[in-house]
């Protein structure tokens, strides 16, 4: 028998969307993802989402809401999502281990976070470059410096954290300012262990195998041109992010990112498939703003089923 509603991701879009399609007796079922959770998994002290005036670790907010939404019954397995069909009614969803139907569903599938693109990186991966600070920062315990690539606020966040860490932080930024928020950027400014190179980036990542890691950085200042070396014990890219939505291809309109492109914020093209969080969302990326698209999308599903008993 098919689901009334199936929500593919279990961050806090998808959790969120499953609090209210859950109240509503909708019964959802959430394929949440082989490592459910999204990016705040990756995410130390969450300090604003409300109602937690003194923050809160990314995943036990995760956790919270997980387990607010099965109180109320959804459904939650920890698959993969790798195909789907929406030719047809009920629109079809497949894992790798198995496919389900469904009459309506809410697509929260989150982003991955972008890479440099220069081989050395996959090189070292997990050898001294990493994409998690929160993840592999303790690694890095009492090292010299550590290099952060980027300039918005996962760069900010993760360069913060690793001070915790390091006794130097080194922000590689391409251009002359940063776009992260003001109060992220000022976090940097003010903490005495953090420095920054402007208007450079990494050309390659030095280091001759597993045991003697990372050992520094080329640099490349791309207005003078001037190539140079900086010392580092690691690498942390925060670049920015790719939507996960390569299942899609072909079965939803994409933009030429791979964003899920929308009308009225979390409505696709195809009748009672929506969507929400940041698989479409190229600006916010905030949890509060992902979670509120999954209770926009859930109410657009309880819409859906008033229009289409």
């Amino acid at each position: 028998m098919a689901e009334n509603v199936i929500i593919i991701g279990g961050g806090p879009a998808g959790l969120s969307a499953a609090i209210y399609t859950a109240r509503e007796d909708f019964k959802p079922l959430v394929i949440a993802g082989a490592v459910p959770g999204g990016q705040l998994l990756l995410t130390t002290q969450v300090e604003n989402v409300p109602g937690f005036p003194d923050g809160i670790m990314g995943p036990e907010y995760v956790d919270r809401v997980r387990k607010q939404a099965e109180k109320f019954g959804a459904r939650i397995v920890d698959e993969n999502v790798t195909e789907v069909d929406f030719s047809k009614k009920p629109y079809i969803v497949k894992t790798d281990s198995s496919a389900y139907e469904a009459k309506a569903i809410i697509i929260a599938t989150g982003a991955n976070a972008k890479m440099l693109g220069i081989p050395s990186e996959m090189e070292h991966m997990g050898k001294g470059v990493s994409t998690c600070a929160t993840c592999d920062g303790a690694f890095f315990r009492g090292k010299d410096n550590v290099v952060v690539v980027g300039g918005g606020d996962t760069a900010m966040e993760d360069s913060n954290f690793l001070t915790r860490f390091v006794k130097q932080v080194t922000i590689v930024h391409r251009r002359d300012s940063f776009r992260a928020s003001k109060i992220m950027q000022q976090h940097v400014f003010d903490n005495p262990k953090i420095k920054v190179v402007w208007d450079s980036t990494v050309e390659e990542i030095l280091g001759s195998d597993a045991t003697t890691g990372v050992t520094g950085v080329k640099l490349k200042n791309l207005k003078t041109g001037e190539e140079s070396t900086l010392a580092c014990q690691g690498v942390f890219i925060a670049i920015g992010y790719v939507p996960s939505t390569k299942f899609l291809e072909g079965k939803l309109a994409l933009d030429e990112q791979g964003y899920v492109v929308t009308k009225d914020e979390v409505m696709t093209d195809i009748p009672g498939v929506f969507v929400a969080g940041d698989n479409s969302d190229k600006f916010y990326r905030q949890a509060a703003t992902a979670g509120a698209a999954g209770i926009k999308a859930a109410l657009r599903v309880r819409e859906y089923f008033q229009n289409n008993p």
